[in-house]
């Protein structure tokens, strides 16, 4: 029931590294309710828009769990994800 999903914008805490040219790599994320969701690896970072609920940033495609999720860093300087919901609040 893919195609029904609603999601929401939630702000996560987020474990980056930063090299010597600045260039930011998120490690993991820490959900709401203390989880942490280590990002196994990062597959793409680019500019872009978040169609679903709105904000741009850096949006990176990243690897956790071995499904590829997408993590934004906002012009504002803070990291969220399109949470969804109903039913798998909570989730990534």
């Amino acid at each position: 029931m893919h195609g029904s999903e609603s999601r929401k914008k939630t702000y996560v805490e987020a474990v980056v590294d930063i090299d010597p040219d600045g260039r930011q790599r998120p490690l993991a994320i820490y959900w709401g309710d203390g989880r942490c969701f280590v990002v196994d690896r990062v597959l793409e970072s680019r500019r872009a828009a978040s169609m679903k609920v709105g904000g741009h940033g850096i949006r990176y495609t990243v690897e956790i769990c071995g499904r590829t999720k997408h993590l934004w860093h906002s012009d504002d300087g803070r990291w969220y994800v399109e949470e969804i919901v109903p039913g798998n609040a909570g989730a990534l």
